[in-house]
């Protein structure tokens, strides 16, 4: 296995660690203020309504910077995830079945 599929999965890792952070303090930001039916909503769609609590609420709750990252953070994933993906694809020492 190539050096970079390593870095490329120890950087997804990191990109995703920081997801969810961000989402931790967007759930501690829904739950302080839409209550706790809001917040076990973004528990439970595993952070897709609390993406778009956040972004509809970032004005008024001044965390518009938090939302840019995490949203930034999240096009970053999927970015690494297909370019892993399409590593793996083309790598010669794959094992045939």
């Amino acid at each position: 296995m190539p050096a970079a599929f390593g870095l490329v999965g120890i950087l997804g890792m990191l990109v995703g660690l920081l997801c969810l952070i961000c989402w931790i303090i967007v759930l501690i930001k829904q739950f302080q203020d839409a209550g706790v039916v809001h917040g076990i909503i973004g528990i439970v769609t595993c952070g897709i309504w609390t993406l778009i609590w956040g972004w509809m609420n970032a004005t008024r709750l001044n965390i518009k910077t938090i939302m840019m990252i995490w949203t930034l953070l999240i096009v970053v994933r999927i970015i690494l995830a297909v370019a892993f993906g399409a590593g793996m694809a083309m790598s010669p020492n794959m094992a045939t079945p």
